[in-house]
């Protein structure tokens, strides 16, 4: 697919020169250009494919430019410090990123290069409704936590602030709801070997929260703060993903 075809061209100059600044650009590019080459192949878009398309998109723009950013200020990202330079280990990451790109959306490819044309119903409200929460809760995560690391004093500190005090990982809360929200809106026009497809929400969900995501980051902070008595009570006190209101 296109994705793991952009993945492997820049993990050439990426394993070169040591550097895993572009690899989060490059997912977002992949998802821009896959959906390119899907309207391609199915020019007759409906308004469901139109906003499926909307859907991933904004999403890739929002998070691709705002991580580029990130990792361009900070100048690296600590989980690639020891896997970018083992060429086994590097290469199976950017596979492992061209595979995100094709499962993430696979209920949304399938739903856009679909023959099938149902009008919008309850699944597409719902899944939008779930699609603008799951945005707006991952907006606003990663702005609170750029707006705290802006601060000096904060820099070698964990936030427990905001959203922060809902959620270890609002972030991916946030991630996981709106590809739920998607699939959503792909479902109605999904048929036979359509419907496996269904699992990219699924996919999501295994990888943030047994992969590549809350685990490694969890066992980063436990390393910087785990004698800390006020992580230690925020571990215990605040859910790792889904969002709860913090007691008083």
């Amino acid at each position: 697919s296109i994705g793991f075809a952009l993945h492997w061209l820049v993990f050439i100059p990426s394993f070169g020169f040591q550097t895993e600044h572009y690899f989060d650009l490059t997912g977002s590019i992949s998802y821009i250009s896959t959906v390119a080459a899907a309207v391609y192949l199915n020019p007759h878009l409906d308004t469901r494919d139109l906003i499926i398309c909307a859907m991933i998109i904004i999403w890739a723009v929002r998070l691709g430019s705002f991580l580029f950013g990130r990792i361009k200020k900070d100048g690296k990202d600590k989980r690639f410090t020891v896997m970018k330079t083992k060429f086994t280990w590097f290469l199976m990451t950017w596979t492992l990123g061209g595979l995100w790109v094709l499962l993430t959306m696979a209920a949304g490819l399938a739903a856009i290069t679909s023959n099938t044309t149902v009008p919008l119903g309850g699944f597409a409200y719902v899944g939008i409704a779930l699609w603008l929460a799951g945005m707006a809760i991952e907006i606003t995560a990663d702005r609170q936590k750029t707006n705290f690391r802006k601060v000096p004093e904060n820099r070698d500190r964990f936030i427990t602030s905001g959203i922060w005090a809902w959620s270890r990982h609002p972030n991916y809360f946030g991630e996981i709801t709106l590809w739920l929200g998607l699939a959503l809106v792909a479902v109605p026009v999904l048929s036979g070997w359509q419907l496996a497809t269904m699992i990219s929400p699924v996919f999501v969900y295994f990888l943030l929260t047994k992969v590549s995501g809350i685990p490694l980051l969890e066992a980063m902070a436990k390393k910087n703060w785990g004698s800390d008595p006020e992580f230690i009570a925020y571990f215990e006190s605040t859910p790792a993903l889904v969002l709860r209101k913090p007691k008083r």
